[in-house]
């Protein structure tokens, strides 16, 4: 499955927010050095109960939009 997100790092909690067909999820990690891909994939992987390495960040890696594939859902 592919998703489209907006990724909000530095952010206070760690949250997943549907807002109509745009997902934003806020990370505590920093935008600095892939700390906030790995938050999000851990994240992700958390949220959908799959394993960290069924997720894959096909587009933005240093960018706020992002297209995840998720396999297995």
């Amino acid at each position: 499955m592919k998703i489209t997100i907006k990724v909000i790092a530095g952010a206070r909690t760690n949250e997943f927010k549907r807002e109509g067909e745009l997902i934003k999820i806020y990370l505590m990690a920093p935008p600095v050095e892939g700390k906030a891909n790995i938050a999000l994939i851990k994240f992700l992987a958390k949220h959908f109960q799959v394993r960290p390495s069924a997720i894959e960040i096909l587009k933005g890696l240093k960018s706020r939009h992002k297209i995840v594939n998720i396999d297995g859902i």
